[in-house]
């Protein structure tokens, strides 16, 4: 075996490279965020919610399911080969979206795109904790995360900027060019696979193995089965904000911009935010973490049923942002303390197919109640969604024990001593 070692500083160039390649990740769906349901409804006369919607819940089903198969298939061809395959996937999607002549293009372009968001931000998520080891997961994945939805917010902003300028298409979508260029070369020459990461985290270990990943992580373990059902409902309310935000703010005469602005807010928060959550979920309980963000996400939710300001919409999306950046690096980060290494892959794949179908979810049942009624009773609706996940949280989950994790790093510092003196 190849003598590695694992921690942030000491991988900190690779590291530092899949930043940066998750931020591609991140942009290319940024290049969606903020105009592609004006697209729908201006240049292809897609009116009903439920098929505007439509390229989330097909976004959303794809992702999820490649997510799953990326975990399976990570531990056997190794996860660079993976991320690889999802840019070579990913390159004729801004092309698709610059010049479908039907609506069912862009759904074709969104299955190639969930495919690609599937291979590629499973693969830096899991190569990242593989680099890292146990102590700085929060970080890792709070960086992580940064880097994609940073980009996410910046693209959004940037086509918005752009399609108020110069139309809806097809230069919003040039940026998609230079993302998916840039993602695959970076990917193929500047990447290393970590699976020698995996297997000296494995002589260290001591977390027993799960006897069924996919039930466990689905419910049974009260640790993980409450990590799944927020990352679904997380997700669920994001499908929503994606696809409804757009459509309410324009209903109530907001400009291009200001759309752009708006909605690019929500990532901005999210992204920049987690370099902080990520650092505090491995320092404070993350039960608590995850409590807090989703009672934050459904209070910034309904409120959003009464804002008619530009400002209004910006807090909001501020408050939702936040919401949003204390949990996700801490669904990532307690996932990898809860799972052995030969597990993680497995476990981390199954957990975002359950957390990627609240995209397909959300759409579908805001989509729904939205065409039924109206936008603000599906907001709600999803909003106390939003609410019940985080009492799953409160009642479920329990705070690590301060006094046995010190204890697991004082048995982990121990192994990891003669090593160096050998070394």
């Amino acid at each position: 075996m190849k003598t590695v070692q694992l921690g942030l500083k000491e991988n900190r160039q690779q590291f530092i490279l899949l930043v940066i390649i998750n931020g591609f990740v991140g942009g290319m769906v940024g290049l969606e965020r903020s105009i592609l349901p004006q697209v729908a409804e201006q240049e292809f006369d897609v009116a009903v919610k439920t098929a505007l919607l439509s390229f989330i819940v097909v976004f959303g089903i794809v992702k999820a399911i490649t997510n799953y198969y990326t975990g399976i298939l990570a531990n056997k061809f190794g996860r660079k080969k993976l991320l690889v395959a999802g840019w070579v996937i990913a390159l004729p999607v801004p092309f698709i979206l610059m010049y479908a002549p039907n609506w069912n293009w862009i759904i074709a372009a969104n299955i190639l795109l969930g495919i690609n968001q599937g291979l590629t931000w499973s693969s830096t998520v899991m190569m990242k904790i593989d680099l890292v080891g146990e102590k700085q997961r929060g970080l890792a994945m709070g960086l992580n995360e940064f880097a994609g939805y940073l980009s996410v917010a910046l693209v959004a902003f940037l086509t918005g900027w752009v399609a108020g300028e110069y139309g809806l298409r097809p230069y919003p979508f040039y940026i998609g060019i230079v993302l998916s260029v840039a993602g695959l070369i970076g990917s193929i020459f500047f990447i290393r696979d970590t699976i020698y990461h995996v297997a000296k985290e494995t002589t260290t270990n001591f977390i027993p193995r799960l006897k069924n990943i996919f039930w466990d992580t689905t419910w049974k373990n009260k640790h993980l089965g409450s990590v799944t059902q927020a990352g679904l409902i997380n997700n669920l309310n994001d499908g929503m904000v994606w696809g409804i935000l757009p459509v309410l703010l324009a209903s109530q005469d907001f400009s291009l911009q200001q759309i752009g602005i708006i909605t690019a807010i929500y990532p901005a928060v999210w992204g920049i935010g987690q370099i902080i959550t990520g650092k505090m979920s491995d320092v404070f309980c993350k039960k608590k973490m995850l409590y807090t963000g989703m009672l934050l996400q459904a209070a910034a939710l309904v409120a959003m049923v009464w804002a008619g300001s530009m400002l209004h919409f910006i807090a909001i999306s501020v408050v939702l942002g936040w919401g949003t950046a204390m949990v996700y690096p801490t669904f990532l980060a307690t996932i990898a303390e809860h799972t052995h290494p030969q597990d993680r892959a497995k476990s981390i794949g199954i957990f975002r197919l359950w957390r990627d179908l609240g995209y397909a979810i959300g759409a579908v049942l805001t989509g729904i109640i939205a065409d039924l009624y109206n936008i603000h009773t599906a907001i709600v609706l999803i909003a106390l969604l939003t609410f019940i996940s985080a009492l799953i949280i409160y009642y479920r989950m329990q705070c690590a024990d301060t006094d046995t994790k010190n204890l697991f790093n004082q048995i982990h510092d121990q192994h990891q001593q003669p090593h160096a003196i050998t070394s």
